[in-house]
């Protein structure tokens, strides 16, 4: 029996995606079906869904369901949920779906069908309500909430049939681990507490500094990393796992980390989002992620340690993996190395506040990295990308 933390809600994964030699037939037939074309975040959820990764769901949430997420994070049967997983359409495109209908769900960037389905349920969404919920904010500028504001009308519930997984198995062949694959992975090494990094940005020493406090802590690091849509100006994936991979050779035991990859969208939501990661990371198998300075934040819409605080005020039961909250790190120039609030006693004046925008900055006005900010093996992969841009 796995001593791995179970999946959320249950005892078994729950991945949508359907066999692989019964594809070729079923997407055939979707090519018959009215189709919609989804946004990338749906598009993403449907992959999602298609691993496994948002077990026990299956399908997008009908009306019950998306309005006690938004209001109480549980859908109607109680189990906790966080964030609204949903489909949306214009009403034009909605009076064409009938109701028991099948509907083809199509990529919007391969124009590939991702999916099938069955149509249970049309409702109208109060997307005030739900941003003003799970954003905290109903401010067009957050760029989450305009991703909801953008949205059809209609949001359409069933359940999804998964018929494919797009270009991310073909493009990350190494990194990107469905949740039964990383158990395994776990397992194989033995692993029964594992703390989940969650990264969209290479690392820095900050990011390398959380990490080992977790390889402390926990019998393994799962430095996760994004590989759906990001923002503009982000770096690639495949620059990024190289540069993470140069500090896992470089700086880290061997046998200590495993770097991967998920095909999820950012929502940007904070706290909100952060407990939704941790649901997702009990599904991959860890027992813990850790939660830093404004985890999955935006702007200033959120407090620096909102999302540390959130997990404090959900039932004990919501969830099985843990927050590891840690405080905000730095480089201490008296202490001769990196350090948080809890360990350092200098003031300000003795600290070098590391960032990822800081960090950008000096790539792209072709400044010298120091070696406070991070590790000549990583600093040579990102300025290689950053002179290829020139």
């Amino acid at each position: 029996m796995s001593q791995l933390v179970p999946p959320h809600g249950g005892e078994a994964l729950k991945p949508l995606l359907i066999p692989e030699y019964e594809r070729a037939d079923e997407i055939e037939h979707a090519k018959k079906l009215k189709s919609l074309t989804m946004t990338s975040r749906e598009a993403s959820d449907v992959l999602m869904l298609g691993m496994g990764a948002y077990t026990p769901l299956d399908g997008f949430m009908g009306e019950a369901d998306w309005r006690s997420v938004s209001v109480d994070m549980k859908l109607e049967n109680g189990l906790f949920w966080p964030i609204p997983i949903t489909l949306s359409c214009t009403e034009e495109q909605a009076a064409d779906f009938d109701i028991g209908s099948e509907i083809a769900l199509i990529d919007p960037d391969s124009g590939d069908i991702l999916a099938v389905l069955d149509v249970q349920e049309k409702y109208s969404p109060d997307k005030e309500l739900e941003c003003e919920h799970v954003f905290r904010t109903t401010d067009g500028a957050h760029p989450g909430v305009e991703k909801v504001m953008d949205q059809g009308n209609v949001n359409l519930a069933g359940i999804v049939k998964c018929l494919g997984e797009g270009e991310y198995p073909d493009l990350y062949p190494e990194l990107y681990l469905r949740p039964e694959e990383s158990r395994a992975k776990f397992a194989e090494k033995g692993w029964t507490t594992i703390s989940a990094f969650q990264t969209r940005n290479p690392m820095h020493r900050s990011h390398e500094y959380l990490t080992k406090i977790a390889v402390e802590i926990t019998d393994g690091v799962f430095i996760h990393q994004v590989l759906g849509k990001l923002k503009p100006g982000d770096i690639p994936a495949k620059v990024r796992t190289e540069a993470i991979q140069a500090m896992i050779d470089h700086y880290f035991v061997p046998g200590t980390v495993i770097q991967a990859g998920y095909p999820i969208e950012m929502r940007y939501a904070g706290p909100r989002e952060a407990l939704f990661h941790a649901l997702i990371r009990q599904n991959f198998g860890c027992s813990h992620l850790v939660v830093g300075r404004d985890h999955a934040g935006v702007g200033d819409y959120y407090g620096p340690f909102d999302a540390h605080h959130i997990f404090d005020k959900i039932e004990p039961d919501s969830l099985q993996t843990q927050a590891l909250k840690i405080d905000i790190t730095f480089y201490c120039k008296k202490c001769h190395g990196m350090a948080t609030g809890r360990t350092c006693p200098h003031g300000d004046e003795s600290r070098l506040n590391i960032s990822g925008t800081r960090l950008r900055e000096m790539f792209s006005n072709h400044e010298k990295v120091p070696a406070e900010f991070g590790r000549p093996e990583v600093v040579e992969v990102l300025q290689r990308y950053y002179d290829s841009l020139d």
